[in-house]
């Protein structure tokens, strides 16, 4: 009995970017603003063999100048940043170990800025970025 052939499954695949919520001593987000005018966390595209804890922590210095480690977990989700290209985001709480610095900004962003918690739902940027900002302060808030 031959029915139909059966196609092979091929697996959506989707870019996997590692973002950090990076708060100074100050308890300020640092937030980069990008090409769409919009700010954003530091972060950038898992690749290779490396774990998104080390991905996080490259992308931080990468594109601020910052050393800063990798705390944990915060949240995962789908963005669209455009019509028809899915992003799977992956937020980490960071610590920032020499903030003693303004942040630089890279070739990959327009302007750094550090916001107070209560100035974050104001800004324009994707709402989860801002959820996964208020999920550090509240961890923040219980350390």
């Amino acid at each position: 009995m031959n029915g139909p052939a059966e196609q092979p499954y091929v697996p959506t695949a989707f870019p996997i970017s590692i973002k950090g919520v990076v708060l100074d001593p100050q308890g300020r987000a640092l937030l980069l603003k990008n090409e769409r005018q919009e700010w954003e966390l530091p972060g950038g595209k898992l690749e290779g063999t490396e774990t998104p804890e080390e991905r996080v922590v490259a992308e931080i210095q990468e594109e601020s100048g910052w050393t800063a480690a990798a705390g944990p977990l915060l949240d995962v989700w789908m963005y669209e940043p455009i019509p028809g290209r899915r992003v799977f985001i992956v937020t980490y709480g960071c610590t920032v170990i020499d903030a003693h610095k303004a942040p630089v900004v890279s070739h990959e962003h327009k302007e750094a800025g550090l916001f107070h918690r209560d100035e974050v739902p104001g800004l324009v940027m994707p709402q989860g970025y801002k959820d996964s900002v208020a999920r550090w302060y509240e961890l923040w808030d219980r350390v």
